[in-house]
């Protein structure tokens, strides 16, 4: 006899979190230094997709959204993905540059959450990129106009198809309205999961002669 699913009770869903804490005073004083120290501990760890990061926008009414996008180069610059500029993300961004990302690394309990500007790269970085994808990225890249709607997804098969035939023996031509876009950070916070929910959050401020001030936050 089959058993019924059981209904999960969600207040009673935690987990604790048993790691070594981040000290303020002892800490890299370059929040680039400290991303890239979390981020090659994340990869060392086997983190699923340790670039995926979640982007939030907002529109012209002050609507937010947000979805998962993949961090392509990072510096001392900023953070780079790529993107349809005609999706949602792409036209929130033209209208408002203001932007957050966030990273959440559940094997190492850690999060970074990023805030600051999106400024678009240049077409010669973009088109650097676009020649860098495979094949099959590159014609989905050409057949998706992304948000827009579509009949189903038949219509995406036929297209990428098309395309693949038109460009059997040429190179695919970039998109007009694809390319990369940097999030130039204002402040950067990390999170670390501690014990009794007394987690660690230390927040970097950009200063006015490009230096950081680092606080703690409270839980």
């Amino acid at each position: 006899m089959k058993s019924k699913k059981e209904n999960y009770n969600l207040s009673e869903l935690r987990e604790e979190y048993y790691y070594e804490g981040l000290d303020e005073t002892k800490i890299k004083r370059d929040p680039f230094e400290l991303f890239n120290n979390w981020f090659n501990e994340a990869v060392d760890k086997k983190v699923f997709e340790p670039n995926a990061m979640t982007l939030a926008t907002v529109d012209e009414k002050g609507k937010p959204s947000a979805r998962i996008v993949l961090l392509k180069d990072v510096s001392k610059k900023g953070f780079v993905f790529f993107t349809n500029y005609e999706s949602r993300k792409g036209k929130d961004l033209k209208i408002n540059p203001n932007a957050a990302i966030l990273f959440w690394w559940n094997i190492l309990a850690r999060q970074i959450r990023i805030e600051g500007k999106v400024e678009m790269l240049s077409s010669s970085e973009s088109d650097a990129y676009f020649k860098s994808r495979p094949r099959g990225s590159q014609i989905g890249a050409a057949v998706s106009d992304q948000s827009s709607i579509i009949p189903g997804y038949s219509y995406l098969i036929d297209k990428f198809e098309k395309v693949s035939e038109k460009y059997k023996d040429a190179e695919i031509p970039k998109p007009q309205n694809w390319g990369g876009c940097r999030l130039i950070p204002e402040q950067f916070e990390f999170w670390q999961g501690r014990e009794n929910r007394l987690h660690d959050r230390i927040l970097f401020r950009r200063t006015s002669d490009s230096g950081w001030t680092i606080e703690r936050l409270a839980p």
